[in-house]
């Protein structure tokens, strides 16, 4: 859904479908921008398909006293009560022209009745966020490039997958520092190895594994060598961000289940699963939900609202280990 405008979302659902959580929110974000562009005071709102209804679709979708424009997101789809099913797609036969309605649903086999029924209806335009296969990374790469205003040579997009991994996040910060660093020029597998060449991804994850074991001396120790040899300082909150991500999703449905299916649900590898459990035992849903506003927050930061980036990551180091065992 590159470059989506006006006329393609008001009026319209767009039904953002699959397991790759970056790709997944960034067709939202797309949506939500798109309408901003149109009506700088349009209203933006969202809320779970498990709570909707009739009644909260109808009021959802209703102008507000602030402005007719509204985007309304929907997360959770698969969720959507029975009960609720003819009254979405009731209103997908007849959108509010005003309206910018995003429904997201997480992937799986749940859900995939309403799915069916909503690929058919006209008004409905459907952003597939499917996880990629290894040999799709390097053209993921080369496409974040562009989009950024840069030009990257096959070689070096394969060479920064294998420093940087498959997380997405992670790929898309990396070309994006590329491209700043080393504006009109064609990248090439020495601009890469330049700043990645150490593996990146290991020294991220190495800190971010410290700190969630709360090894708070080994954290501060590998995030020091980290920056110091040239990790960027978002590949190392992109890393924290994967780990709170995993722990939290294993303890809001991890126990009891075998490691193939965790490592589906919690989209890490299927060595890793160990560690997650592992790691998961010393954490509470409470204490978690805190490392992800925290790690938010410091992603925040480093992006620009902060003139420090190491003191910023030093911090990140404190406050999860911190919050271990709370």
């Amino acid at each position: 859904m590159a470059g989506p405008r006006a006329s393609d979302v008001l009026g319209r659902i767009t039904l953002v479908t699959g397991k790759e959580e970056f790709l997944g929110e960034r067709a939202v974000s797309q949506v939500r921008e798109v309408v901003r562009r149109h009506d700088a005071e349009a209203e933006q709102s969202e809320t779970r398909a498990v709570d909707l209804t009739a009644a909260s679709l109808g009021e959802l979708s209703a102008p507000s006293l602030f402005s007719a424009t509204r985007c309304v997101v929907v997360r959770g789809l698969e969720d959507l009560p029975d009960e609720s099913v003819d009254g979405l797609l009731g209103y997908a036969a007849s959108p509010v022209d005003d309206v910018a309605l995003v429904l997201v649903h997480g992937g799986g086999q749940k859900g995939s009745g309403v799915l069916t029924r909503l690929r058919k209806q006209a008004s409905v335009t459907e952003v597939k966020s499917a996880e990629l296969k290894a040999s799709e990374f390097a053209g993921f790469v080369v496409a974040e490039v562009r989009a950024a205003g840069g030009r990257i040579d096959q070689e070096a997009a394969s060479a920064l997958v294998q420093a940087v991994g498959h997380d997405l996040r992670s790929l898309a910060a990396a070309g994006h520092q590329l491209v700043s660093d080393f504006p009109e020029v064609t990248l090439g597998a020495a601009h890469v190895k330049q700043y990645f060449g150490g593996r990146a991804e290991a020294k991220s994850f190495a800190v971010a594994d410290a700190a969630f074991w709360g090894r708070r001396s080994s954290a501060l120790e590998e995030l020091r060598w980290a920056l110091d040899t040239g990790t960027a300082p978002v590949l190392v909150t992109s890393a924290f961000a994967g780990s709170a991500r995993s722990i939290a999703r294993y303890l809001a449905a991890g126990r009891g289940q075998r490691d193939a299916d965790l490592a589906r649900d919690l989209g890490v590898p299927p060595w890793k699963v160990r560690t997650v459990r592992d790691q998961s035992r010393a954490w509470t849903d409470a204490g978690i939900a805190r490392v992800i506003r925290a790690v938010a927050q410091a992603d925040a930061d480093i992006k620009g609202a902060a003139s420090d980036a190491s003191y910023t990551l030093e911090r990140l180091v404190l406050t999860v280990t911190g919050l271990r065992d709370h």
